[in-house]
This record gives structure tokens, C-alpha cells and sequence, in this order.
């Protein structure tokens, strides 16, 4: 499995928030929240995964690699990125017209923490003991 942080590449930040204070629990915390809210969504995430290449994906492509998405959901999944700021939308003035999709810098970003987490996820024993209680 090639790991999407060697595709991107990204440098470790410190532990310290956007305005340079410390995080507490607290502001970790909403934080967190609020990027969770960016990429909540059923569908979010595996347009993400297939967005981490660096190309443009025509809007087609992505139904392609979604089967089970419908397009209605598709069309609203990536507009609420594009408002976000993770995806960038490239309409070309064409007819029939053409709409290509890829990753913001901000959105290539996400690509070593979306790494963590299947790291976190692999390691996970699949007969997990039941909890003492």
C-alpha cells in the first residue's frame, strides 16, 4: 500500500495552534470539530481518496469510481468541498461542457492526516476483547 503522505509530502507542525498558543484540551477539541465538519459527509472522504493523485478528475471519472453514488449526492459532496476550500472546480468553456475537479493546496493538506487515520485503522485488532466490567 503506497502511503498518500509520499505522495503529498508535508512537514510536521507544531503543537501549537494558528495563533501560536498552545492548544488545551479544549481548543484541540473545537478545533478538531470544525475540520471533522469539512469533511463529514458519506461520500466526502472517498472523493478525497480519489482526488489525492494531484490530476483533474472530470466529473464523470469520479461517478466512475463511485459507482454507488448517485449524482444529485456527487454534484452537492463537491460543491460542499469547493465552499470549503478543499476542492477547486475548473469549468471549461465548451459544449457540451467539461467540469474537471482537484485538490486545493489547503485540501493536499489533508493527505497526511487521512494517512494517520488508515494507519490508526489498520492496527486495530479485529477480534477486539470484551471490555472488563
Amino acid at each position: 500500500m503506497t502511503r498518500t503522505d509520499q505522495k503529498v509530502g508535508y512537514e510536521p507542525r507544531s503543537k501549537a495552534d494558528r495563533h501560536g498558543v498552545p492548544y488545551t484540551p479544549q481548543t484541540a477539541a473545537a478545533d478538531v470539530e470544525v475540520a471533522l465538519r469539512i469533511v463529514a459527509g458519506r461520500w466526502k472522504l472517498v472523493i478525497l481518496f480519489n482526488l489525492f493523485d494531484g490530476a483533474r478528475h472530470r466529473f464523470s471519472d469520479l461517478e466512475r469510481a463511485i459507482p454507488a453514488v448517485s449524482q444529485k449526492m456527487l454534484t452537492q459532496q463537491l460543491r460542499q468541498l469547493e465552499h470549503d476550500g478543499v476542492v477547486h472546480r475548473f469549468v471549461h468553456a465548451e459544449v457540451p461542457p467539461r467540469v474537471e475537479y482537484c485538490l486545493t493546496d489547503w485540501g493536499r493538506a489533508l493527505c497526511p492526516a487521512l494517512d494517520a487515520i488508515l494507519v490508526w485503522a489498520a492496527e486495530r485488532d479485529p477480534c477486539p476483547t470484551a471490555a472488563p466490567t
